[in-house]
């Protein structure tokens, strides 16, 4: 399996509100349909790293509020970290 090419630096470096809030930017400008061709591909594009970007934090976010159980018979499974 190939690796996913990494995220361009300006992408990367964007908080996971302010990746969705350009994103839904995109979301928006695409659906009036008033952008050139060209234009509406790169947003696109743009759109697609935004919304990687979005779900590794996600992802990061729920394995920090996750924990690793072992149960008696040996399986391991996760469950909600006990922040409190």
């Amino acid at each position: 399996m190939a690796k996913e090419p990494s995220l361009p630096k300006d992408i990367a470096a964007l908080s996971f509100e302010d990746a969705l809030k350009e994103l839904e930017g995109i979301v928006q400008q695409l659906e009036r349909g008033q952008v050139k061709l060209d234009e509406a591909i790169s947003a696109y594009e743009r759109g697609a790293l935004l919304k990687r970007h979005c779900e590794q934090r996600l992802a990061e976010a729920k394995m920090k509020v996750e924990k690793i159980v072992f149960a008696a018979d040996g399986s391991v499974a996760t469950q909600p970290a006990d922040l409190g």
